[in-house]
């Protein structure tokens, strides 16, 4: 069915097929994935649904582990900081084309933070760009290093406009918005003007696309470690490896990260999913229904035997 008007989605739990428009879908869909069940799995392992259809371990970083990663990958000599920011907006882009493509889902607002996640976002902006969305970045705090001056200045040169505010008409303008407010080191109280950008967010109808972790979950609890009501985006990039607080998470669920050298994987414990070809992401996991009609268009994973 069109994807504008009505939509066929199959209720997982009543196994029955609901006829909604698509902002009443979108409102059941999170209720569902707020009423599925958290998932019983260790710190340190947990079971997940590859794109081959079989399953795999992989394992879930610690906040710690995923500081000390990051700081390993970019000691002297090794990569610098602009350089794995790049591949991972890379890969976010590239997870953001396969499950939104831009002949559903043109108009994306970036919603970018202060720190590495809110330069990931930046990245994937200009990426997008590329792929032919028409993208906007909300960029309500700018930091004054040359690493972040570069980005916002590379969104200029593209002609990609930046805002200051939360668009009032959100789900009139837009698509998809991607969440790269916050990410694996953040800690404590969302603080203006971030906690009102966050509200808008969970408020809006539209799917949302969170980087790395949903912003203000807690790193390792998940949403039961947030601030007041948790962000439930639809799909998730985790970048690097998975972190602990992913294993709440029960949408879509992409890996991306495609440069981790072997002594890394050694030292961490962990491997990643094989990636197809050229690909920079792999869907990982997904719910467990899944419709044609969805809109979004992402990959399909096999069911289980």
């Amino acid at each position: 069915m069109c994807r504008t008007c009505i939509y066929v989605w199959e209720c997982p739990h009543r196994g029955s097929v609901l006829l909604a428009t698509t902002a009443r879908r979108r409102r059941m869909r999170r209720a569902l994935l707020r009423a599925v069940p958290l998932l019983l799995l260790s710190r340190r392992t947990a079971s997940l649904a590859t794109s081959t259809g079989s399953m795999q371990k992989l394992k879930l970083l610690s906040q710690q582990e995923a500081t000390e990663l990051d700081e390993d990958l970019m000691k002297t000599p090794g990569f610098s900081i602009d350089q794995l920011m790049e591949l991972a907006g890379l890969s976010v882009a590239a997870a953001v084309q396969k499950q939104y493509p831009p002949s559903s889902h043109p108009r994306v607002l970036c919603v970018c933070g202060p720190g590495n996640n809110g330069g990931d976002g930046l990245v994937a902006a200009r990426h997008l760009a590329q792929f032919g969305y028409e993208p906007r970045v909300l960029y309500p705090k700018r930091p004054s290093r040359p690493l972040f001056v570069n980005l916002a200045a590379q969104m200029e040169m593209m002609a990609i406009p930046m805002l200051d505010a939360m668009p009032e008409q959100l789900d009139q303008e837009y698509d998809l918005v991607l969440d790269a407010v916050f990410g694996f080191s953040f800690a404590g109280a969302v603080r203006p003007p971030f906690d009102a950008v966050l509200e808008a967010m969970r408020r809006s109808t539209l799917p949302v696309c969170s980087v790395d972790i949903p912003s203000g979950w807690h790193v390792e609890l998940g949403p039961e470690g947030a601030e007041g009501e948790a962000l439930m985006p639809e799909t998730l990039i985790s970048l690097t490896a998975p972190k602990l607080g992913s294993a709440h998470f029960a949408g879509h669920h992409y890996l991306g990260g495609r440069f981790v050298p072997p002594p890394i994987f050694a030292k961490y414990g962990f491997e990643q999913p094989a990636f197809p070809g050229a690909e920079q992401v792999v869907l990982i996991s997904a719910p467990a229904a899944q419709a044609e009609c969805e809109g979004g268009g992402g990959e399909q994973l096999p069911k289980a035997a």
